[in-house]
């Protein structure tokens, strides 16, 4: 009888049901790991973050989409809850792309009720921009040009070179390095060069 209910229920229940089970579950086992309390969220409602330092080409876009058709989401995307933003109450920490695909792929879309699994790492906007760039650098796809304005945007932060180094695994020398990135691109922004050589 109970199980014909279950059964019976609005796929939105049983998303509730699912999430209040899986949450209760990871409070109960104690371990605090991210991966083991997956919730389902509506895709629209994720929304990708402005400082992702991790581009996919076209190709890996393609091969991407054929996995998750073929093989299902077998990885949660990392969010954190933004409350503040009404219309988007989720930014993608890790998982772009793999949101893109769930969001855009009409078929992937429908084959998740228009859900998004996810995984919640909430931390304040500087901790969650330092765990985007871990995630990409530890697959070794980021960009240095966007990983130095991360550098520089840490830096506005108050964040030493130190504390930089330690958050995204650099030594000082690749922090330098980045900071002079951005330094030099700042310092040259609005000046004339001669085209004498054209």
């Amino acid at each position: 009888m109970i199980e014909d209910l279950l059964k019976e229920m609005p796929f939105d229940e049983k998303v509730d049901v699912f999430n209040q089970i899986t949450q209760e579950l990871y409070d109960w086992l104690g371990i605090n790991h991210p991966s083991l309390n997956v919730q389902l969220v509506k895709a629209n409602k994720v929304i990708g973050n402005d400082y992702n330092p991790n581009s996919v080409a076209p190709p890996e876009m393609k091969l991407l989409k054929l996995s998750i058709s073929k093989d299902g989401v077998t990885m949660p995307v990392v969010v954190c809850d933004t409350p503040e933003n009404k219309k988007y109450p989720y930014t993608v920490v890790d998982g772009f792309h793999r949101t893109t695909v769930i969001q855009h792929d009409k078929q992937i879309n429908e084959s998740l009720h228009g859900y998004v699994p996810v995984s919640r790492l909430n931390k304040k906007i500087e901790d969650r921009i330092t765990s985007t760039v871990r995630h990409n650098m530890a697959r070794g796809t980021h960009q240095v040009e966007l990983s130095a304005k991360l550098v520089t945007m840490l830096k506005k932060h108050n964040w030493t070179n130190a504390r930089i180094g330690i958050e995204l695994g650099m030594d000082a020398d690749e922090v330098l390095r980045l900071k002079q990135i951005t330094g030099l691109a700042e310092a040259f922004k609005d000046q004339d060069f001669s085209k004498s050589w054209e």
